[in-house]
């Protein structure tokens, strides 16, 4: 009697996914884009007004995701739910996008089921429609046209998402002030952010960290100057 009762279980929990769409397969081929930032050109003239990033070296890594409006039920009793929030992208064929179905980090989104749905193997979205999809571990794909989503590019930190950045902060007098800042995963690291005067009657080149600029003309609202130097690339 307990093996019926599991095998109807089961039964039940395929006819509510599989019985609505067909298949897929999820894919792992996504790799996220890593840009390399160098600002301004090496010995080209620049301008920042107060508050401006004047130079700044490093890369960022952004990652394709799909942003989730609101809880969207997919299935036969809504077998399937795709909470709100965001989702990275996993992988493509030629129809689908997939997404993780956890997603760790401040406002991302995962994908539940229902008592008797089968476990959830993947998540998607389709290339032709406007569709969203749940995928079981059998497979079975079962979609939705309902629902607000949308393909966003999300800023991650990763140990490839180094980027350092002069920021001008003003003139008062002969002295200009100088903000540094490091950033991870475009989120600031207070321990490694510093403020930093220069005597203007002392030399109009100025460093930190290996970035040189030539200071042209400089007032407390704007600064006009040209890059000798980036940061060092080890760090």
């Amino acid at each position: 009697m307990k093996a019926i009762g599991s095998w109807r279980r089961q039964s039940m929990a395929t006819v509510l996914v599989a019985a609505i769409a067909g298949c897929a397969s999820p894919k792992y081929n996504y790799v996220p884009q890593v840009t390399q930032i160098s600002y301004p050109s090496l010995g080209g003239e620049a301008v920042a007004n107060v508050g401006d990033t004047m130079v700044s070296q490093g890369a960022k890594v952004e990652h394709q995701a799909l942003q989730v409006d609101q809880d969207i039920g997919i299935g036969l009793f809504n077998a399937y739910t795709v909470t709100r929030g965001v989702y990275l992208k996993i992988g493509e064929d030629e129809d689908m996008e997939f997404y993780a179905i956890v997603n760790p980090f401040v406002g991302g989104g995962t994908v539940q089921k229902t008592l008797l749905a089968d476990p959830v193997k993947g998540m998607g979205t389709n290339k032709s429609e406007h569709k969203i999809c749940g995928i079981s571990v059998f497979n079975a794909k079962v979609c939705t046209s309902e629902g607000s989503f949308s393909r966003i590019q999300k800023p991650m930190e990763s140990s490839n998402s180094f980027q350092q950045a002069l920021i001008y902060s003003g003139k008062v007098g002969s002295r200009i002030r100088l903000g540094y800042r490091e950033f991870s995963g475009n989120a600031a690291r207070p321990a490694f952010n510093n403020d930093v005067d220069y005597d203007l009657t002392e030399s109009k080149v100025v460093g930190y960290k290996g970035a040189r600029i030539e200071v042209i003309e400089a007032t407390n609202e704007q600064i006009r100057y040209r890059l000798i130097s980036n940061f060092n690339v080890a760090h």
